[in-house]
């Protein structure tokens, strides 16, 4: 059985194609698996580094707007689509996949395009609330179309080839909340805040929690990772503090998110898959510029099952925003609450599941 994975760019759209792969690896040791991506995108180094094969494509994503300039680029982008799709076609002649699943990013839709004319079996995974371009484009010709949120469904052709299998995350081993505090050099005792923003971090909230620094360790512990890009600029402006902890990147993200009450972050699919597989309760701060606004429905859909509580980017810094977080962060009751709701909204299997499907597709004819 060979199983091709089309994504990448980032790794919201790269790690649950690698989930899926290692759980098929699980079920069928001899699968044959490789991916397609692009020399730019994250995969160029993490699928080799994890031992698959990478067939590079390249392409390039529209532009949005409607200015001369972007019109003119994006005719470009549409010549390179053409050229990537015949390179796509002759990448799925040659390696003869049973399954091509596609799990976003810009080369995605050529690999996946170029499969379905081929009447190839294909499978599409979305992470977020509101579903990427190749999904709403490419979802009636798909053999299974497979979603992170109920809500994204309304955003689809009406077909009983859709199904809500949840978004494949990375797991944690959960550790005893003490040890995990000390692990980090923090007191036991003190409500915990873990701030995140992805490895490159988030400005808005790094600001943020800089400006507000001393409010919140005066009466909590923070756990707060900057991000790359950042970090060496907020560690010279961070006051040292026993109840700080600051790293540009969290290498023990299990231990940490175990130490934390509260995890404030932005709205990432990734980001929620791992919190309500963990029963975490979380601020939400949705990034304003995502396409198609998607962190915000991500967002809308842990507020409405009552898991979270969202931020608009532009107010972090008020001090309204800060005194929310920190009223939720002592608050035991609302945190037990919001985290049991966030565990009712969680899909651990996420994985396994659509590497079953992915099987049951290569061997149905």
């Amino acid at each position: 059985m060979k199983v091709l994975f089309a994504g990448g760019g980032t790794g919201g759209h790269l790690y649950p194609g690698i989930a899926m792969a290692g759980e098929l690896r699980k079920l069928l040791p001899n699968v044959e698996i490789s991916f397609a991506g692009t020399t730019s995108g994250i995969e160029a180094s993490e699928v080799p580094r994890l031992g698959y094969q990478l067939h590079l494509i390249p392409v390039r994503g529209l532009k949005r707007g409607l200015s001369l300039a972007t019109i003119a680029a994006n005719f470009g982008v549409l010549a390179d689509f053409a050229a990537a799709l015949i390179r796509a076609i002759a990448l799925v002649h040659r390696e003869a996949p049973d399954v091509v699943v596609g799990t976003g990013g810009f080369v995605s839709a050529p690999l996946l395009l170029a499969a379905q004319l081929m009447r190839k079996k294909t499978l599409i995974q979305e992470q977020n609330a509101f579903p990427g371009v190749t999904t709403k484009l490419l979802a009636a010709l798909a053999s299974e179309v497979h979603l992170s949120f109920e809500d994204a469904r309304r955003f689809l052709p009406k077909t009983r080839r859709i199904f809500v299998t949840g978004n494949p995350a990375r797991s944690f081993e959960v550790e005893e909340r003490s040890r995990a505090r000390a692990r980090f050099g923090l007191r036991e005792e003190r409500p915990t805040l873990l701030v995140f923003g992805g490895s490159r971090g988030a400005r808005a909230i790094n600001n943020a929690v800089l400006q507000h620094l001393g409010k919140i360790t005066a009466s909590a512990n923070l756990l707060w990772q900057t991000g790359a890009l950042d970090y060496e600029r907020i560690k010279g402006l961070a006051k040292p503090s026993p109840h700080l902890w600051i790293a540009p990147y969290i290498e023990e993200m299990g231990a940490a998110y175990s130490a934390a009450d509260l995890v404030l972050c932005r709205a990432g699919a990734s980001s929620i898959a791992e919190l309500t597989n963990l029963g975490k309760p979380s601020v939400l701060v949705p990034y304003p510029f995502a396409t198609g606004d998607h962190q915000r429905h991500n967002a809308k859909a842990l507020v409405t099952g009552g898991a979270a509580l969202v931020v608009e980017d532009d107010s972090l810094a008020g001090e309204s925003a800060v005194n929310t977080i920190l009223a939720l962060l002592n608050n035991s009751e609302n945190l037990r609450n919001m985290g049991e709701a966030s565990r009712k909204l969680a899909y651990p299997d996420a994985a396994h599941q659509l590497a079953v499907r992915i099987i049951a597709l290569a061997q149905k004819h």
